[in-house]
């Protein structure tokens, strides 16, 4: 696939994921942390407009002056922003002009992908692999909106797979040493996966699979979110002012059974299915319980060139106890693209992996995803290392 083909694709791809929801459902927003579907479309058009139009076209004017403003996410180079906690409010312009906005830019796109230089290649290909993060959020986005009505609506309309049985948990031995973590390869990575450098790694041990909802269960049933010995003190008193006493869209119900919250709707707790939407502090706590560790972020991604570990992606994002950093010698890009990744490298962890969200070819084992340590509502799971 070229490039003004991967383009339209993934372009593409953006608004079939709008396309089960109404335009009430695109303007809302049901936290700070999260974004209307609309904004997530008008923003990464933004990119595209601001980051290339504006740079490479001949005589560029903007789509419309005002969005410079209201779609900008947080690149303070690029000038003012409109409240990131305010985007649900932005009820104009509407969905149809935003979908204007995305075909007039891709017309203006289509033209400069004629006849790319080496420079726009490598700002598009970028543009491309920010607009694949943030599908994933619109998928994550939607289900917190979705989660919050009391209708409990589905996004998706057919019924999920019932989960394979887990299996055993087996604990897989690695010799540790010095190894090579980052990015390497001709392709594309962020800069936050370079640049690729040693590290030393005593042995470990890391679980051949996922937590799962059942796992997850015995721990909850065993008073684990009553016992403050097994909490880091941030975490303890998240439990105890937000009142944790499960994952995230977990619900007990006036029969004692379990059921989750899906883009499904409201489904019976598949014990087998890995558990996600839990914290950092959640999956400590839950390690720390059954005599376990998270593993770290060079753990996770040295295990992950060998055989032996069943979900490594494709299921949910993993977390490390690693805080996010920046690699020995990273050096963020000149100009208002630095800002990409490089400013965020304080009060987060990592997550390795990948979830069933994360677009098709976007997830590698140098990937490094991040959030608070408090953040629920990405896909976001256990994997054991000891």
């Amino acid at each position: 696939m070229n490039l003004p083909e991967r383009y339209a694709a993934v372009r593409g791809q953006s608004l079939a994921l709008a396309q089960p929801l109404s335009d009430e459902d695109c303007g809302a927003q049901s936290m700070p942390d999260a974004s209307p579907v609309k904004w997530h479309l008008a923003h990464t058009t933004w990119f595209f407009e601001t980051f290339i139009l504006e740079r490479f076209e001949a005589d560029f004017q903007p789509f419309h002056p005002a969005f410079r403003v209201l779609f900008n996410s947080y690149y303070n180079g690029i000038g003012d922003k409109h409240p990131r906690p305010q985007r649900g409010l932005l009820t104009r312009p509407s969905m149809a002009e935003v979908r204007a906005y995305r075909a007039g830019v891709d017309a203006r796109m289509a033209r400069l992908l004629a006849r790319p230089s080496t420079e726009l290649q490598s700002l598009v290909t970028l543009g491309l692999q920010h607009e694949q993060q943030h599908q994933e959020l619109i998928v994550t986005d939607v289900k917190h909106l979705l989660a919050q009505n009391p209708m409990q609506p589905a996004y998706a309309d057919t019924a999920p797979l019932p989960s394979d049985a887990a299996g055993t948990l087996e604990w897989l031995p690695f010799n540790g040493g010095v190894a090579e973590i980052g990015y390497a390869g001709g392709g594309f990575c962020f800069d936050n996966e370079l640049p690729r450098h040693r590290t030393y790694l005593a042995p470990y041990e890391l679980a051949s699979r996922l937590v799962t909802n059942g796992e997850y269960l015995a721990f909850i049933e065993a008073g684990g979110y009553a016992d403050p010995a097994l909490w880091l003190a941030e975490g303890w008193d998240r439990v105890r002012s937000e009142g944790w006493a499960h994952p995230l869209y977990w619900r007990r119900e006036a029969d004692g059974r379990w059921t989750e919250f899906t883009l499904h709707g409201r489904r019976p707790l598949d014990l087998d299915a890995p558990v996600m939407h839990v914290s950092l502090y959640e999956a400590d706590a839950y390690a720390h319980w059954c005599g376990a560790r998270l593993p770290t972020e060079a753990e996770w991604e040295s295990a992950a060139a060998l055989p032996g570990l069943r979900q490594l992606f494709g299921a949910c994002w993993q977390w490390t106890s690693s805080s996010y950093a920046p690699y020995p010698g990273f050096k963020p890009a000149p100009g208002a693209i630095g800002e990409y990744n490089g400013k965020f490298m304080v009060n987060q962890y990592v997550l390795r992996g990948s979830s069933s969200a994360t677009p098709e070819g976007h997830a590698r084992a140098s990937y490094r995803n991040f959030f608070p340590a408090h953040a629920r509502w990405q896909l976001m799971g256990i994997r054991l290392a000891r």
